[in-house]
């Protein structure tokens, strides 16, 4: 974290979102909150609590029950001057406004050329650990990542989830923000007051390391910052990268780490089949390939529907454990 004059206090992820959207609604009047039960009852998980007391209900908007209607409204709101922010409850919702975010938000600029802009922000939630069932726990983030025009973003801690959540509100495209549901009650940390931007499209280095690259983002960096921490008990540094962008990504910090270890691993929570980790090693193979010493390997949510049994959903996930026991084996290559 940068150093700053002003105060740092600890926050919560959900605290600090909140804090981001209510300054930036104090300095542009043109914002606006939108989607279902965000006034009163601030939101299912409350992170938005008392914003509508301040800014009122013309600002902070109760819609209907229909994702594909108030997304459409934020999409227009943004080409003719607002600056809004579409609350999307479930990140499995996405699939409800996959017209308005990928046929409409991402494409308007470039069918315009450049004459109109889709300054949106679609807010939503992601992954699993909450025992909500196949419909309520994927992680869906690689499907946005894959549209040009659009944006995406994943903070893993307190501190990004206000900065990016400010340049996300900022940028003059439509940006994707996801924000893992088991982060609301496990995250909390340094978040300076004042106005902290986090850019979109750099990614932090959470730990050095000499030995692997790994490769993660959002909740799967704490598991995976464990997991370093015991094989460096066993004489292996493992290089932690919080992509914290996934459009675009930060490819050099990447490849400098690369350059470093010659091996490299890729953590998500998304399943393993087209995730991000194949976009990744796929770039690294093509562009990197004579670095390597060992082949990416990829630690990720199996290739099926997220349990509601509270037993089985753990067990799908990487834990520290699991992401350990594939960083020696390609330590050991």
């Amino acid at each position: 974290m940068p150093e700053t004059a002003t105060q740092v206090r600890q926050l919560g992820f959900g605290e600090a979102i909140r804090e981001a959207i209510a300054e930036e609604m104090r300095r542009d009047s043109r914002i606006v909150l939108m989607g279902e039960d965000v006034a009163e009852a601030g939101t299912t998980f409350k992170q938005l609590k008392g914003l509508v007391d301040e800014f009122g209900k013309d600002r902070i908007i109760d819609t209907p029950i229909s994702e594909a209607g108030f997304t459409g409204i934020g999409v227009g709101a943004a080409m003719t001057g607002m600056r809004p922010i579409v609350d999307i409850m479930f990140g499995d919702f996405l699939t409800l406004i996959m017209d308005q975010l990928v046929n409409q938000a991402a494409k308007i600029h470039y069918m315009s050329g450049g004459k109109w802009k889709v300054p949106l922000v679609v807010r939503c939630t992601m992954g699993a650990l909450r025992r909500s069932g196949s419909q309520h726990s994927q992680s869906l983030h690689a499907w946005p990542s894959h549209v040009p025009g659009l944006k995406v973003v994943i903070p893993s801690t307190p501190y990004d989830a206000k900065g990016l959540f400010k340049a996300a509100i900022r940028d003059d495209n439509p940006v994707v923000y996801f924000e893992h549901k088991y982060l609301y009650r496990r995250a909390k940390g340094p978040v300076p007051e004042g106005d902290e931007i986090v850019p979109i499209g750099v990614a932090a280095i959470r730990r050095e390391g000499s030995d692997v690259t790994l490769i993660t983002y959002g909740a799967m960096v704490t598991p995976s910052l464990e997991a370093a921490d015991q094989l460096s008990k066993e004489g292996v540094e493992v290089e932690v990268i919080d992509l914290r962008s996934l459009m675009p990504y930060d490819k050099d910090a990447i490849f400098r780490s690369l350059d470093k270890t010659s091996r490299v691993m890729v953590v998500h929570e998304d399943v393993k089949t087209l995730g991000l980790g194949a976009e990744l090693s796929a770039v690294i193979v093509e562009e990197r390939f004579d670095a390597l010493d060992a082949p990416v390997m990829r630690v990720t949510y199996p290739d099926s529907h997220v349990p509601f049994s509270q037993v089985l959903e753990a067990a799908n996930l990487p834990n520290s454990n699991s992401i350990a026991a594939a960083l020696r084996k390609l330590a050991e290559y």
